[in-house]
């Protein structure tokens, strides 16, 4: 993956942090990529289970439908160089009742600024679920993830939310039909935009 761009130096500090010293015991190298010419950010919660055992992020079906949405196949996600990942945390927080662990606080306030300094040419910020929304829109989102989703375009074109492309949002995705007849085929235009 050697468009991942240069990110050894934030990962050899990443993984001496202290914060992060029982993942790097356990071998975990934190997921992130942050290539110097990338034009899109995306922004999730943290890797997944499947996605940090293989050592690289979105590589589940979450991933796959990802994918689908912006409309770039997974050579182009991976290879290009045009897209910088940020999960809201670079590790696996663990499983949780009802899913996986919320990221850990403070860790993209730490990280996030530092990395994207070396990535000047973002155009488009993908925001896939709450956390990344409350990070990143602040006060200017919505009640509920539904609503700063349907209100997309107040934040175009510096931002795209998103809900999770989880296969445990089908519920979601069939109680709102408008999301994939509507803001799918727009963020395949700001995607195709952004790169453009």
């Amino acid at each position: 993956m050697a468009a991942y761009g240069n990110i050894d130096g934030f990962i050899k500090e990443i993984m001496a942090d202290s914060e992060n010293a029982a993942f790097t015991a356990a071998g975990q190298v934190p997921l992130f990529a942050a290539p110097e010419k990338a034009r899109i950010l995306v922004v999730g919660q943290a890797p997944g289970r499947l996605a940090m055992e293989s050592r690289l992020f979105w590589n589940d079906p979450s991933g796959d439908r990802l994918r689908d949405w912006m409309g770039v196949d997974r050579e182009f996600f991976y290879d290009s160089g045009f897209l910088a990942v940020l999960p809201m945390d670079f590790y696996f927080p663990g499983k949780g009742k009802s899913g996986d662990l919320p990221p850990r606080k403070g860790f993209a306030e730490k990280w996030h600024p530092r990395i994207l300094r070396s990535c000047p040419d973002i155009r488009l910020t993908i925001l896939i679920g709450q956390y990344s929304m409350k990070y990143y829109l602040g006060d200017r989102i919505k009640k509920t993830l539904t609503e700063t989703v349907k209100s997309r375009h107040e934040y175009f074109p510096d931002f795209f939310p998103l809900v999770h492309p989880s296969p445990r949002n089908r519920l979601w995705l069939s109680r709102n039909p408008w999301f994939e007849a509507e803001a799918v085929p727009e963020l395949k235009a700001a995607v195709k935009k952004a790169l453009a």
